[in-house]
């Protein structure tokens, strides 16, 4: 199984980005996909999530500025950034369950090799 994230950069505060996951080797339209994002001495956090039925869920700190969407036909999570904030810089990583709900970062077994995002200031 990988996922392969993709659509970071650098970006001033105000920008936006998209990001990417294209997943193989397992389809995950039945299960639990997320995104998580790691700053520099800081812990993983948990960003957004998207279970099996379309429903999601994010992180206060994100709420109203990103979403987080899929393509099952394509094996592909997104996530659309808006609005973004010096404090979002960080390495976002997406992820895939084996359960179709899974709102916590333990809950995810497969992860995907990171992509950064730099907001500047």
């Amino acid at each position: 199984v990988q996922l392969q994230a993709s659509g970071g950069g650098l970006v001033q505060a105000g920008g936006s980005l998209r990001l990417s996951c294209a997943a193989s080797g397992r389809t995950f339209s039945r299960y639990a996909m997320g995104w998580f994002r790691q700053a520099p001495g800081k812990e993983r956090e948990l960003v957004a999530v998207i279970y099996s039925g379309g429903s999601t869920n994010y992180a206060d700190s994100v709420k109203g500025r990103f979403s987080i969407s899929r393509d099952n036909a394509k094996n592909t999570l997104y996530l659309q950034m808006n609005s973004l904030k010096p404090e979002d810089t960080a390495v976002y990583y997406c992820a895939g369950s084996s359960r179709w709900y899974a709102p916590s970062t333990s809950e995810y077994d497969y992860w995907g090799q990171g992509t950064q995002v730099t907001v500047s200031s």
